[in-house]
């Protein structure tokens, strides 16, 4: 029973704290980082809120420091994924019917408890688990899930409002029903955030939920599900589960009652899993709601009035913050024949001042890649250049796997706009250059739209406003997020709307109320108060 009508109003970010050296937040995380490394986790699955250790364990090492072991993990098998789906439709029923400000209030507590009691151990798993410095990690792993939390959750009190017109003698009005079956989530190692957010937007809307962190990102994952849990959150609302992909897609594309998918990941697997869902369509009780945010190959267009200083600053940010493990990562650059040689020379200089190493150590910029298929991988990329008469590495090229998964800031210059690292993503510190004739910037604008499949972030530096709105005008495809003067990267939940189209993914914006409606399945009602007892209109009578 309702007794009245509750809203969550629009929030405020969630604060980034700088860790200034010597500042009380600095020594708060510089010692949960210690406690963190002086003890080796055993790390359960959590199914209908159970903690299931399976004795199969897997080691888990910090990416930047190899040789210290931080503790294990237990891996699932099939069996797993099916007693959590299981899990699931066993909650789902009265999860759903839980009265709105009794579901919110179990997100709201979990991002207070985020923002206080967890803010330095769930900064501390994600600097050490995922290799990201102490402000990388706070604008994730702190600030940005606070904010899916906080933001989600007054986005969809929004949408609970939005009712249809009642004519005098009716009532109409707008149910917003949990999806019928389970949704399946799947979350990526880079952002801590990310993994929070794709289990909990469609479980704030009354579904139940399996989630499957990628392997590399169990150990933040973990901390965020204990605090799920300390905030309330059902048993067999989200289950986390440690299984292969290939295992948990068979099982959960194959039932019956999967009712959608939430994932970001790579374009291949994604598009494997949308024929999957095809070739099953038949099977599901509901047509299955599959949103998915994949890659990108990030561009930089600098016109020949951009600002230098600005174009440097922006893309050393842009390109190597925590590695150019960022979805959003700028990737590709254009530079005007005009200002080229200075924004090489300026930004080379920058980078020789950035500090590479572990993330104990809160003065280096550059921490290691996340695994060794990604070291190997971009290792390969950087050894084609130095062979190639097309391209040369003009900074870095260096790497190191013996103590940690080091890549250099690498930055490649070529003269083929179409050479291998200007199309491909490479998900890593390397970003390549290319100068163009600054009399030609406009014909080149098409090249920048279609060099790569993806369309997810895009940036421009331009000072004349006229050519502002043509780029953006003529780019208009090229990015679902755009960014005038500054760099593809740094979304901000309820400021920038996160998502790409193209190879990019389906665009449903993480961090604004569209992607919540995703999750939700509307149900229209008329009531009418005096119903009529003929049924001969006046027209025929």
């Amino acid at each position: 029973m309702n007794n009245g009508y509750f809203y969550f109003a629009e929030p405020k970010n969630e604060p980034v704290r700088s860790y200034a050296p010597g500042s009380a937040d600095a020594e708060q995380l510089k010692k949960a980082v210690a406690e963190l490394k002086g003890q080796q986790r055993d790390i359960p699955m959590y199914i209908n809120g159970k903690e299931v250790r399976t004795g199969k364990t897997k080691e888990i090492r910090p990416p930047h420091e190899t040789a210290h072991l931080l503790g294990h993990f237990h891996e699932g098998d099939a069996s797993h994924v099916k007693d959590a789906i299981a899990a699931a439709l066993a909650a789902r029923e009265q999860w759903a019917a839980t009265s709105w400000e009794h579901r919110a209030a179990v997100f709201m507590k979990a991002a207070e408890l985020l923002a206080t009691k967890y803010r330095f151990r769930m900064n501390a798993a994600t600097m050490l688990g995922q290799s990201k410095n102490a402000f990388q990690a706070e604008i994730d792993s702190a600030c940005e899930l606070i904010d899916f939390l906080r933001f989600n959750v007054h986005f969809l009190s929004d949408i609970y409002k939005q009712q249809p017109i009642s004519p005098e003698g009716f009532n109409n009005r707008m149910e917003y029903r949990a999806l019928e079956g389970f949704v399946l989530a799947v979350t990526p190692f880079n952002f801590t955030a990310i993994g929070g957010n794709l289990p909990t937007a469609p479980a704030m809307c009354g579904n139940v939920v399996v989630w499957k962190p990628a392997n590399t990102q169990i150990y933040s994952a973990s901390v965020f599900m204990e605090i799920l849990k300390e905030a309330g959150l059902p048993d067999g609302v989200i289950n986390l589960v440690y299984t292969s992909g290939p295992v948990v897609g068979e099982i959960c594309f194959d039932h019956p009652d999967f009712a959608g998918v939430h994932f970001t990941g790579s374009t291949g697997v994604f598009q494997g899993m949308w024929k999957s869902i095809g070739n099953n369509i038949a099977k599901y009780k509901s047509y299955p709601r599959i949103v998915g945010e994949t890659g990108g190959k990030d561009f930089v267009f600098v016109h020949p009035t951009a600002n230098v200083d600005a174009v440097v600053a922006n893309l050393v940010r842009g390109a190597f913050e925590y590695q150019g493990q960022k979805c959003s990562a700028a990737s590709r650059a254009y530079l005007p024949s005009n200002l080229a040689e200075e924004i090489k020379s300026k930004f080379i200089a920058e980078l020789k001042t950035l500090k590479m190493g572990p993330v104990d150590d809160f003065t280096n910029f550059i921490n290691a890649v996340i695994d060794e298929k990604s070291f190997d991988n971009l290792a390969r990329y950087i050894d084609g250049v130095k062979g190639s008469s097309e391209a040369k590495i003009i900074h870095g090229g260096n790497y190191d796997k013996s103590k940690g998964y080091f890549i250099e800031p690498t930055v490649i210059e070529t003269t083929n706009p179409d050479y291998v690292t200007m199309c491909e993503e490479l998900f890593g510190p390397v970003l390549t250059i290319h100068t163009y004739d600054e009399a030609q910037w406009e014909q080149l604008l098409d090249k920048v739209d279609h060099t790569s499949g993806y369309a997810l972030t895009g940036a421009i530096f331009a000072q004349d406003r006229a050519v502002i709105e043509l780029l953006t005008k003529k780019l208009v495809n090229a990015a679902g997020n755009f960014y005038i003067n500054d760099k593809p990267t740094g979304a901000v939940v309820g400021q920038q709307p996160f998502g790409g189209a193209r190879a990019s993914g389906t665009n449903d914006k993480a961090g604004s109320i569209l992607n919540l409606f995703r999750w939700l399945s509307a149900r229209t009602i008329k009531e009418t108060y005096v119903p009529v007892t003929n049924y001969r209109y006046p027209f025929h009578q």
